[in-house]
């Protein structure tokens, strides 16, 4: 089983190597791949030393699998080429998620969609991922008319030159930004670039990406994303409207006994999820402060939490390469 990690020196990167160790995925051959000021240079998995790759180089090898995260430019310049060669691609990036025949999936909601021909597969927005992975249930039992979401992302979303400029900031260091603004003790109401409509590309992400991933196109979706200084995951305040009224304990009996999802919710005692708390490290959705919304009929109030770094983008990932080994696509 030969594995390329495309961006293997990268945030996710890293984070792609620590859950292919931690879920022991069968790896026989690791093929490393970064940008050519990293070629040679020595990457420890398995308490093995490899090499970091070029991109022909890994092509060449012909890995089973290729785990892509270094940005939708690259995602477009050589997924196909390992394709061509029958790799399966899981690509973190937004360049083949909208894409009309290439699959986008969260393992647990719908992996069934998978066949041996899809050879590209997109791994959805982080924010996306811990959204939906709360919804799917619920629209299945009570049919979803309407969501509206407010994000609070991490830093770590941008990658390694935005936790450093958090950090230059805090430390009163004068450094290189990757926000145009100060982010330390600061909220930007922007994720990635704004289109003609007003909203952000990472707000019509999630708009997209839902309806794509739940296989629904009547699901109404609005979203603000907005970038906060903190480390550990994503959070979310979602409301979701109904077709059909709902019962709370039900909500939660029902989410509770939902795959991947983990609920914390007891305002009694002050528990509900936290990125620093809960999800920092954990592969989980983390759910809590359900209640109805008391201006809507048939409307929820959520706050969903989760590590951008690990479900939303690594684990997911490689939970998409196990599902692709169960089903036997894989020879």
């Amino acid at each position: 089983m030969r594995i390329a990690v495309v961006g293997a020196t990268g945030l996710v990167g890293n984070v792609m190597l620590k859950v292919l160790e931690e879920r022991k995925f069968p790896v026989t051959e690791l093929i490393p791949v970064a940008s050519e000021k990293s070629v040679g240079k020595e990457i420890y998995f398995n308490s093995t030393k490899y090499l970091v790759h070029s991109m022909q180089q890994a092509i060449d090898k012909k890995p089973h699998i290729a785990l892509f995260s270094a940005g939708g430019a690259t995602s477009l310049a050589y997924a196909e080429a390992f394709a061509q060669v029958g790799t399966f691609v899981i690509d973190n990036s937004s360049a083949w998620r909208m894409h009309p025949e290439k699959k986008l999936v969260v393992p647990e909601i719908n992996a069934d969609v998978l066949t041996i021909a899809d050879k590209i597969i997109a791994n959805p927005n982080c924010s996306t991922i811990q959204m939906v992975l709360v919804l799917n249930a619920l629209h299945k039992k009570y049919k979803i008319n309407r969501v509206v979401v407010s994000t609070y992302q991490s830093v770590t979303g941008t990658g390694v030159k935005a936790v450093q400029q958090m950090e230059n900031e805090r430390n009163g260091i004068k450094g290189e930004m990757a926000y145009q603004y100060t982010i330390d003790k600061n909220c930007i109401p922007q994720i990635d670039s704004f289109l003609e409509n007003g909203y952000t590309k990472e707000e019509m992400k999630m708009i997209n990406e839902t309806k794509k991933i739940m296989r629904d196109e009547g699901i109404l979706v609005t979203a603000t994303c907005v970038r906060i200084p903190v480390m550990g995951g994503h959070s979310e305040s979602v409301n979701v409207e109904f077709a059909h009224d709902f019962d709370l304990d039900d909500v939660r009996t029902l989410l509770g006994s939902t795959p991947g999802v983990v609920l914390k919710d007891d305002t009694s005692n002050n528990l509900y999820p936290m990125p620093l708390i809960d999800a920092q490290g954990s592969d989980e959705v983390f759910v809590g402060r359900i209640r109805r919304d008391e201006s809507r009929s048939n409307a929820l109030n959520m706050w969903i939490v989760s590590d951008n770094l690990r479900k939303g983008a690594a684990t997911n990932a490689i939970q998409i390469a196990e599902y692709l080994l169960k089903a036997k696509l894989i020879g």
